[in-house]
């Protein structure tokens, strides 16, 4: 299957596995950052860019990742962030772990697009890029060694970068090369995935010229595909209904960029969840 394949009919091709758990092998893992690590599987999942599967660590928990690869080179990228991404950090060539999936809705695709990721959001965007292709591409990260999918992204896109200490590209965010593009180019679709705040920024922006947004949201999730209601914004089920939204699906979401739920299903600050998820 090529990448000239509607990557919005691949979950179709791939969905007689979604309910069926299987264990798969990891087949190379890549050092990508000082901390974050891809891990390429022996199976081929494909998905639309931006769906999730759910990976599962016999003895210990089972969580939900964004592919970065999608395909014959199926990949997760984790960075650490808890008990299970350190544990998951640990494993080797030849381990073995449980996957199930792909869950969610992807991106729909569109060209004459930029995409815009702050840190590891550009994991589930990268697929995305690879696939428009010609497309602009923004990435934000708080120094130079934080960066993720640099020349991976100069292939497939024209690339801007932007580290919170001036490390790589411009000092400053993502989302001040955005407002300075925007005033020389337009775009017909944003897509972006990041912390929520600046995800939040990128919308507002984007509903500033009219330009529509698809966004990559992030909650905690136990089952993946719509029953627990842990990972609810609004009434919409980030697993299910997303993760990625629409522009009219974000302007319903007044929750966006301040609240969030904890494990426990305690409604608290979007700061204190990302504090508590790290």
């Amino acid at each position: 299957m090529s990448h000239n394949t509607d990557p919005n009919n691949l979950a179709n091709n791939f969905a007689k596995y979604t309910a069926l758990p299987r264990t798969v092998k990891i087949k190379k893992v890549v050092d990508e950052t000082r901390k974050i690590k891809t891990f390429f599987l022996d199976t081929k999942i494909w998905a639309a860019p931006g769906q999730f599967i759910m990976v599962w660590i016999p003895g210990v928990d089972e969580k939900p990742f964004g592919l970065s690869y999608i395909g014959n080179d199926t990949a997760i990228t984790i960075q650490p962030k808890g008990k299970f991404t350190k544990k998951m950090l640990g494993l080797s060539v030849g381990d073995r772990i449980g996957v199930r999936g792909p869950y969610g809705n992807g991106f729909t695709l569109k060209k004459n697009a930029c995409i815009i990721a702050g840190g590891c959001g550009i994991i589930p965007l990268a697929p995305l890029a690879e696939m428009i292709k010609n497309c602009v591409v923004i990435i934000g990260a708080k120094t130079s060694e934080d960066l993720l999918f640099i020349e991976r992204m100069r292939k497939a896109s024209e690339l801007y970068i932007a580290t919170d200490d001036g490390s790589s590209g411009a000092k400053g965010y993502a989302t001040d090369i955005l407002r300075k593009l925007l005033k020389e180019k337009t775009f017909d679709v944003i897509y972006t995935c990041g912390p929520e705040a600046m995800i939040k920024s990128v919308f507002d922006i984007a509903e500033e010229h009219g330009i529509e947004t698809q966004a990559s949201l992030e909650r905690f999730m136990k089952c993946g595909f719509g029953v627990c209601g842990q990972c609810v914004i609004n009434g919409f089920r980030v697993c299910k209904d997303g993760p990625v939204f629409s522009s009219e699906q974000l302007r319903k979401m007044t929750e966006l960029g301040k609240f969030a739920r904890l494990k426990s299903g305690r409604k608290v600050t979007v700061k204190e969840y990302y504090n508590w998820r790290s």
